[in-house]
């Protein structure tokens, strides 16, 4: 993959830019910081800020991504020496500056990012996997929205939905949310080591998980990615949690009901919609993170 062209930024266009990225940002980041505020959460919303601890501050800061250098006048607020460099143009992304550390880190996201590019993907999951996180629950399973959010079922009648069908589950880290009673259900097994060879781009949570790889891969391959990833996976979210067992009308969201065949049948086409939006966001990490590896060696 060869290296992007540098280019520089004059303040006049980049100024607006980064004043554009914290006004996309803020929409919700302050909502998050207002509920904390209040001892509060979203229980669709707040994942992604408590799941992969990506901080709003850190989110808010504007990265123009490797390659383009910024005319500045001194040193700006979230544009660190331990990643920038000054030049006789301004203000750049030094990639002489990744550590071994976080090569490798990202040597991995790059070969997980490429093998589920690669595979034909998976349908017939229709999100069991919020099920199984709450099989039996009680002392087996407790909910993890207790308390948020009512069940639009009685425990009973999830666990009998459980128990009537395999669950085809891919994804590690939601396989290890599963009760320990529901994991045999699973044809899968995965594990963390097992991650490279199971992950497929029809899973929900593979897709959802491209934002927490471009998080990881900050600042390099800028905000503009960052952010659109940020959004689609709240894309994901929302449709991991309608085909939960959860009740989410008080969050203005309509159950899918996955556990009839109507049900099952809108789930897939909405993962399937999901699995093509997730294409173009691959593609680009993908690329931004090639020419980091390449540039940077």
């Amino acid at each position: 993959m060869p290296a992007a062209v540098p280019r520089t930024l004059p303040l006049h266009d980049w100024q607006p830019r980064a004043h554009a990225q914290r006004e996309r940002a803020a929409r919700w980041t302050q909502p998050y910081r207002d509920r904390r505020a209040r001892g509060t959460m979203h229980p669709i919303y707040d994942f992604l800020f408590l799941y992969y601890r990506f901080a709003p501050t850190q989110l808010e800061h504007w990265h123009p991504g490797l390659g383009i250098t910024l005319e500045a006048p001194a040193d700006l607020e979230g544009l660190s020496e331990k990643f920038y460099t000054r030049t006789a143009d301004g203000l750049a992304l030094d990639p002489s500056k990744l550590d071994v550390k976080a090569r490798k880190r990202l040597q991995w996201q790059l070969a997980l990012c490429r093998a589920v590019q690669q595979r034909p993907p998976q349908f017939k999951c229709f999100g069991m996997h919020e099920w199984a996180m709450v099989y039996r629950g009680g002392p087996d399973g407790r909910a993890r929205h207790e308390g948020k959010l009512p069940m639009r079922l009685p425990q009973g009648e999830i666990d009998a939905i459980i128990e009537s069908r395999a669950i085809c589950c891919s994804h590690f880290d939601a396989f290890r949310f599963f009760t320990d009673s529901a994991r045999p259900f699973n044809r899968l097994q995965p594990t963390q080591d097992t991650r490279m060879a199971n992950e497929q781009p029809g899973c929900l949570h593979t897709n959802m998980d491209l934002y927490k790889w471009a998080s990881k891969s900050m600042p390099w391959i800028g905000s503009e990615l960052l952010w659109d990833c940020f959004e689609f996976a709240l894309q994901c979210r929302e449709l991991d949690m309608r085909a939960s067992p959860y009740d989410c009308r008080s969050l203005g969201y309509d159950a899918i009901l996955i556990e009839t065949e109507t049900g099952r049948a809108h789930y897939e086409r909405e993962q399937r919609a999901l699995t093509e939006a997730a294409k173009p966001l691959r593609a680009r990490l993908i690329d931004s993170l090639e020419t980091l590896l390449t540039v940077s060696a």
